[in-house]
């Protein structure tokens, strides 16, 4: 593979010709039964990504097929795996991908083989979820752990909260239950400490403190919290130390700090939103679940990995969910998707595509630091079905927005009792409303009342599988890193840093040091009883 070329989206044959297509298709003369049979791609994990009522037909697909050669996104992927320098903000390699497996060549760093590092932190973190599993790790009272609390934000929240709760059903259907129940703390409002610890039984409770760099306030203010809280419970407290391991960088504070049970490590190549894959989220999951399941994860993750590295757009799922998203949101301008699964175990799903996609590519300047001309990241927002269709489909439907849809369904649920009704079971009634929403989105319904009129024509895409599973679920994962990464390189913009986090952190030093402050600032401060 020779050098790799950087160009921005706009000085692209391929998609000059994309702006110029014309007739656009229509969907409701598109979406026929064969179309619904062929569009279909397999996507790791038991997935396939459906993307047959997408505003695309075979012309748009080619000249797609065009800019994934033109801007090289296989191959950036590619360089990607193999240790390429792909956070050119932090001059830094990216390598979340590593973490499930290895796709390319043996990666060193600091003479240290990358691979084997996160394979080590994997099997330190399983040895010792097994000896806290067996009883041999104990609370400074004896007791054993029923309960494990993640403390961290952001990355080290939205996406191992998401994945535990996706996870949490299955594993009461399939081992009776978790291994420990999972808890977590994110938010600096002490009300969320204090409701999640004025749950729980402290001697009984292990946690997990994860900060990348040792050094995150919110993080560390939690922590802080939960010592005080340990040290105040019972005759005499309790010792934190004996209750809390940490997640952080060998070169962080907090690993030269006492006080923890072990420390596990993750370092500055796997971002933050990137970091379900790595210790940052093995310990909780391992934890909870045991060894075996976060293998599984890990495995699906890394079909789909491999899946991505397919040149093809027709067999690759998630180029193709990417450049399909290119053309909806720099052709067709449409600003937002809505990501709607179908499964009520993947209700913080959503909320952790939102970081994922909208911190990674919500960027306004090349990797080259260069202003754009066109529109990147859109708005990422969802809620699990049925219930998001009684409460915001009315927009979705019939507002003056067009909003591209992404849904999630699978044939069964994770649990197995299920309960007929009216001639069909829950699950059955869960699915036939996905299927209608698909349809009735593409095709509408003409009728003279304009109230009861709805225009169709809003394009949606199906990720399904045949149950959530560990394995369908590191899959689905994996399909959506890759597709905002595909995204990234399309754009021509650094997904991997995420600049526009730290002005903000440094204003609120400014506040609550009273220092060098903004008018401005010092007035809302006051406003809200900083000073």
């Amino acid at each position: 593979m020779g050098a790799l070329s950087y160009h921005n989206l706009d000085r692209t044959d391929s998609f000059r010709k994309l702006k110029a297509l014309r007739p656009r298709p229509r969907l409701r003369d598109l979406l026929e039964p064969e179309r619904v049979r062929s569009c279909s791609i397999p996507a790791g994990g038991g997935l396939v990504y459906n993307y047959a009522a997408k505003s695309v037909n075979g012309d748009i697909v080619g000249l797609l097929q065009e800019l994934a050669f033109e801007q090289e996104l296989v191959d950036k992927y590619r360089a990607l795996v193999n240790g390429a320098v792909m956070n050119t903000g932090e001059q830094r390699m990216v390598l979340h991908h590593l973490c499930r497996g290895q796709l390319g060549r043996e990666i060193l760093a600091g003479g240290k083989d990358l691979r084997r590092f996160y394979v080590e932190q994997q099997e330190r973190i399983s040895a010792f979820a097994e000896k806290v599993h067996a009883g041999e790790v104990r609370g400074s009272t004896g007791k054993p752990f029923m309960y494990v609390v993640q403390v961290g934000i952001g990355g080290s929240d939205l996406g191992p909260r998401a994945l535990y709760l996706a996870l949490e059903r299955f594993a009461r259907e399939e081992h009776d239950g978790p291994r420990m129940e999972a808890r977590f703390i994110s938010n600096v409002d002490p009300d969320e400490p204090n409701d999640v610890l004025n749950r729980l039984d402290l001697e009984a409770t292990l946690f997990v403190l994860v900060s990348k760099s040792g050094t995150t306030q919110e993080t560390l203010t939690n922590a802080a919290f939960v010592r005080e809280k340990m040290a105040d419970s019972g005759a005499g407290g309790l010792d934190p130390g004996k209750h809390m391991v940490a997640v952080t960088g060998e070169d962080s504070p907090l690993a030269r700090e006492e006080g923890f049970l072990d420390v596990f490590f993750i370092d500055n190549f796997i971002g933050g939103r990137y970091s379900s894959s790595s210790a940052v989220g093995g310990t909780l999951l391992t934890l909870s679940f045991g060894r075996g399941v976060f293998e599984n994860f890990l495995e699906g993750a890394h079909e789909a990995d491999r899946l991505g590295l397919e040149p093809d757009l027709t067999r690759n799922a998630a180029l193709m969910d990417a450049l399909i998203g290119i053309y909806e949101r720099n052709v067709l301008g449409y600003p937002v998707t809505a990501v709607l699964p179908y499964s009520q175990a993947l209700n913080r799903f959503p909320a952790h595509l939102q970081q994922l996609d909208m911190e990674s590519n919500g960027k306004r300047v090349n990797r080259f630091g260069e202003p754009v001309s066109y529109a990147t990241g859109p708005v990422v927002y969802g809620e699990p079905g049925t219930n998001g269709q009684h409460s915001f489909y009315q927009l979705l439907h019939q507002g003056t927005d067009t909003i591209p849809l992404q849904f999630i369904g699978f044939k069964r649920p994770q649990h197995r009792f299920d309960v007929e009704f009216s001639g069909s079971s829950s699950q059955m009634k869960l699915n036939a409303n996905l299927a209608a929403q698909i349809v009735a989105f593409a095709k509408g319904k003409a009728d003279e009342n304009p109230n009861r009129h709805f225009p169709g024509e809003r394009p949606s895409s199906l990720i399904r599988g045949e149950r959530l599973t560990p394995k369908s679920l590191g899959a689905l994962l994996a399909h959506f890193e890759n597709k905002v990464m595909f995204q990234g390189f399309a754009w021509n913009i650094n997904s991997f840093d995420q600049e526009g986090v730290q002005l903000g952190k440094s204003l609120t030093r400014q506040a609550l040091e009273a220092r060098d402050m903004d008018p401005a600032l010092r007035k809302y401060a006051e406003l809200l009883g900083v000073r």
